[in-house]
């Protein structure tokens, strides 16, 4: 008997693993990338790079699927699960070195490929409302708040009319920030990657094929097992994170409470101190008054204000 599994559909990041390499499957890429991207895409090859590793414990540092299309721009897609603070300088580090593996020597600063990079995140990443963000390069005037623009000869060479058009683009899918209500055919997309689930009355791009395709119940047996295991990978890396996280915290507060209480006790002992020197002085002022000293007087020699010693009797 075939293994079952509570899902319906496989995860995306699985998907690119075993499916969405295939050309037969590249209209299912095609129409995720053409809703998050605003035009239509069409994907000619998929490319591979030291990067982009097949193995699953290579997770941590690797892009998921890195495709080619047919403008010659390239588009790494990556999904991740695990929380990492410096996750904003991997996606710079990312872009970078697919810019380098497809210069070519000798070759000038002008056919530097074009690279988009997309990023499904199931963590939290930076501060923010929105579940989608897009990130370009622009250049503002400092003193006349113009944007720079490219020339008319640079527009020729570049095939391009921005600036930002030929710098690399970064999509961040906050998936933890979508209420799971889907508005627009993108909305559509953004609910399965975080369900797994894609519904009838979905209309957006490639987003039926994918649920054909993607039922785990079409799966031989082998294929189901792999993904199983897969699976508990996940869950078990999760484990870790929040183990450790969970840890630290724990850790953090018990530290912070002792040297909360230690503070407390030097404040104390401090606070006791100077109210011991206080009381000391009010009574070298009282005696004082005693043996028909002035007030003024008494004060002045104990070292106090003649309004606390007159507080004081």
């Amino acid at each position: 008997m075939p293994l079952r599994s509570p899902r319906k559909l496989i995860t995306f990041d699985w998907a690119m693993k075993r499916l969405l390499r295939s050309k037969a499957n590249f209209e299912i890429l095609e129409g995720f990338l053409s809703e998050l991207l605003g035009e239509d895409i069409l994907i000619l090859e998929i490319l591979e790079s030291e990067s982009n590793k097949e193995h699953e414990t290579d997770k941590f540092n690797r892009v998921d699927l890195k495709v080619k299309d047919n403008k010659g721009e390239i588009v790494i897609i990556e999904v991740q699960y695990e929380r990492e603070l410096d996750y904003l300088q991997r996606m710079l580090y990312g872009t970078s070195r697919v810019i380098t593996e497809h210069q070519k020597e000798s070759e000038p600063y002008s056919k530097l490929v074009k690279v988009i990079s997309v990023n499904i995140l199931y963590f939290d990443l930076g501060h923010g409302s929105d579940y989608i963000y897009h990130g370009t390069t622009t250049f503002i005037g400092i003193h006349d708040n113009d944007k720079l623009q490219l020339d008319i000869r640079q527009q020729k060479q570049y095939g391009n009319i921005q600036i930002n058009h030929i710098y690399p683009e970064y999509y961040l899918i906050r998936l933890n920030n979508f209420n799971s209500i889907a508005k627009t055919s993108l909305d559509e997309w953004i609910y399965f990657l975080k369900n797994e689930e894609i519904k009838e009355e979905f209309k957006a791009k490639g987003i039926q094929k994918a649920k054909k395709s993607f039922s785990i119940l079409s799966m031989s047996e082998t294929e189901q097992l792999a993904y199983a295991r897969y699976q508990d990978d996940l869950r078990y890396q999760a484990s870790l994170v929040e183990s450790n996280y969970g840890l630290g915290l724990k850790e953090g507060r018990e530290a912070g409470l002792t040297e909360g209480r230690e503070a407390g006790l030097t404040e104390g002992i401090k606070k006791g101190m100077e109210q011991g020197i206080e009381h000391g002085k009010l009574e070298v002022a009282k005696r004082l008054l005693a043996k028909g000293m002035s007030i003024e007087e008494a004060a002045e020699i104990a070292g106090i204000t003649v309004e606390m010693l007159k507080r004081a009797t």
